[in-house]
């Protein structure tokens, strides 16, 4: 055993309890901090539900709020988020969400955001104004760090899509011509003598591209719906775009009316329940208008609930109309997510590409898409 004082410590704070075997006492800073691991991690405290199975903050709503108050103290954020889950999913202490004074002082990331969602039929009133400040400052955190982004990717995406090497006369990129041509500068002349010309075709007042959103709002999809609502948002506020947003489990709701206001989008979701993806490439099959226009989006992990046949029929069917259809088994940050195999291979084989992707890298997918790239380099995870 190490003989460095402060690798007795960590081990002191890691085994925890009276008996740790290391011979070395804790300061008080440090007993602080055995204290709040004690409550969550030690398995000889009791519960809350009187079993002693697992750590404990016992039944009072105060020792919960200081409970929260000392991690925060102790452990820098992104620990305290972790912990905040831990206590959520080890001790049953769900209800800590449901009171006001004990939301305020949680840390607020995706995954709380999840949980909120997933409680909202639930939630009483005196905490609902509350878990929406929450739920707006972590949307607001994720439009700062990914909206702009996939605004700018998309009008990128769209106007390479618009250039043309006929150009009119006022329409032509001099800059670019001119760099493409340059192999054909002509000292005679001294001048460059293009071949060929790049410009844009005329801007369009009208809309360009058609996106639907199909998000499956079953609990495993939690963090994907977050971060497609913040998506959504962003893809709503292109006049280049139609975007429509449907969320689904066994039932379908058409969400488009609150794309502007993403915080009323994920309140408008229900999180839970089973997974009917049949009817819901049913309903966005009724929702298509321009079809060599139009990106369907389908963002689940694939254990559909209903008509597996009529769901493979449907998604050719989308496909031979001229539908552009992508699969996203996840839209999160939290690995290699579980799906269901057969029927991402089911899906490929008819030309639908099904792959996870993390939110930084949706911007740049989304570009590619409405080029109508070829995605297979996507689903080896570039």
């Amino acid at each position: 055993m190490t003989t460095d004082p402060e690798g007795l410590r960590r081990w002191r704070l890691v085994l925890g309890g009276d008996s740790d075997g290391t011979g070395h006492a804790l300061s008080e800073e440090d007993r602080g901090v055995d204290g709040v691991l004690a409550a969550l991690y030690d398995e000889r405290t009791e519960t809350p539900r009187g079993d002693r199975r697992s750590g404990g903050l016992g039944a009072s709503a105060p020792r919960v709020a200081r409970w929260l108050g000392d991690i925060r103290r102790y452990f820098p954020g992104s620990v305290v988020q972790v912990m905040q889950r831990d206590a959520v999913d080890r001790l049953g202490i769900t209800r800590m969400l449901l009171e006001p004074e004990l939301l305020s002082a949680v840390e607020p990331d995706v995954h709380l955001v999840g949980t909120l969602l997933s409680l909202n039929g639930v939630l009483p009133e005196e905490t609902k104004e509350t878990a929406r400040t929450v739920v707006r400052k972590v949307v607001t955190e994720l439009e700062e760090r990914l909206a702009e982004r996939t605004r700018a990717a998309v009008r990128g995406a769209l106007d390479r899509a618009a250039r043309t090497q006929r150009p009119r006369g006022a329409d032509v990129d001099w800059d670019r011509t001119i760099r493409r041509n340059l192999r054909h500068y002509s000292p005679e002349l001294g001048t460059v003598v293009p071949e060929r010309l790049f410009g844009y075709g005329r801007r369009e007042q009208s809309v360009k591209r058609d996106v639907i959103l199909a998000v499956d709002q079953s609990g495993s999809m939690a963090e994907s719906v977050v971060y497609s609502g913040v998506f959504g948002a962003a893809l709503a506020s292109m006049r280049a775009l139609s975007t429509k947003f449907v969320a689904f489990d066994t039932a379908v709701a058409d969400l488009t009316d609150h794309l502007d206001d993403p915080v009323d989008l994920l309140f408008g979701t229900q999180l839970g329940g089973g997974t009917d993806i049949n009817r819901a490439l049913a309903y966005c099959q009724g929702l298509v208008e321009r079809p060599e226009k139009t990106l369907l989006v389908l963002i689940s992990d694939l254990y559909e609930g209903g008509a597996r046949d009529d769901l493979l029929r449907r998604a050719a069917d989308l496909v031979a109309s001229g539908v552009q259809v992508v699969t996203l088994l996840a839209l999160s940050d939290s690995g290699s997510p579980f799906y269901d195999h057969e029927n991402a291979a089911a899906l490929s084989e008819l030309g639908i590409p099904a792959f996870a992707c993390t939110p930084d890298m949706f911007p740049d997918l989304m570009a590619s898409a409405l080029r109508r790239e070829d995605l297979g380099r996507w689903s080896s995870g570039e």
